[in-house]
């Protein structure tokens, strides 16, 4: 297995990776659609470099040519317009009115958040999700990023876990549309310069 940044042409296999935690959020908007028509508006999506989930937030899990897994984050600060680049595509998602698909704020100040973490259901409990998580860790520090945050479902046990098990602890926590998620963040080893 190969963990890589995405690339624009990974989007067709990305796209229903990016659905399973859609699914999980229960946004009515994504919930109204067809699957195969969600998955055409993200692969399409996925090619906007400054897009929330595109290639350019991206990172991968591949093997022999197979997604078998997306990690997608950015930092704090680009998330008041990290959608602004999806406009174009909310009329597709049944969005007319002005409103943005994802309304809520997610990311704590001065973190790197992790948005995204999905494995696909035939590749599950293969040490996939870790494996990307960790990778995200190591890179952030490597950026010199100090902290990673993310947000884990009230009802998702087993997410919680991973995350407790690699260092992330809980520090606030966040409604976002009817679920409310807990805020978990961990030092990416970095040290802020004084």
């Amino acid at each position: 297995m190969n963990i890589r940044p995405a690339v624009a042409s990974d989007g067709v296999q990305a796209a229903p990776l990016i659905k399973i935690v859609f699914d999980e959020m229960e946004i009515p908007e994504i919930m109204a659609m067809p699957t195969a028509e969600v998955d055409k508006v993200f692969a399409e999506a996925f090619k906007v470099p400054a897009y929330r989930y595109s290639y350019a937030h991206t990172v991968v899990a591949e093997q022999d040519g197979e997604l078998l897994g997306v990690c997608v984050g950015y930092p704090a600060e680009a998330e008041d317009h990290i959608d602004d680049a999806f406009a174009p595509f909310l009329p597709q998602v049944g969005i007319t009115d002005g409103r943005d698909l994802f309304p809520d704020h997610e990311s704590f100040p001065g973190e790197w958040y992790l948005d995204l973490l999905a494995v696909k259901a035939s590749a599950r409990g293969r040490g996939i999700g870790t494996k990307l998580l960790q990778d995200a860790i190591v890179r952030r520090g490597q950026a010199g990023d100090t902290r990673v945050g993310l947000l884990c479902d009230l009802v998702n046990p087993k997410a919680q876990a991973l995350y407790s098990r690699l260092g992330f602890v809980e520090d606030g926590q966040v409604r976002l549309f009817t679920h409310m998620y807990r805020h978990m963040s961990k030092s990416t080893g970095v040290e802020v310069a004084k």
